[in-house]
């Protein structure tokens, strides 16, 4: 890994992914040609694919998938957000 203080430099990303987490689900959403403005980069390293290990309880699913679970995650956390104004609101303390 490296950092180093007050230097910057931009990164230049080549078959880039983003990997989705959602609950027990995951996806690898390809990003392909990717550029970091050096301003935005705190710390980098390499991920080496022979030594990660996800933990047993993951599943691999499409990127429609993924995207699915996302907005249903999405909905869940607003309704929660709704249902607890309505919860305040109705509190006569």
């Amino acid at each position: 890994m490296l950092y180093l203080p007050g230097f910057t430099a931009n990164v230049v990303l080549e078959g880039a992914c983003e990997r989705v987490i959602v609950g027990n689900l995951y996806c690898d959403i390809p990003l392909g040609l990717y550029v970091i403005r050096g301003e935005n980069v705190v710390l980098i390293g390499e991920l080496d694919l022979e030594k990660e290990e996800l933990p047993s309880h993951m599943t691999a699913v499409s990127a429609a998938e993924i995207k699915r679970a996302q907005k249903a995650e999405r909905e869940a956390t607003d309704l929660k957000g709704s249902m607890r104004k309505r919860m305040e609101f109705l509190d006569f303390d």
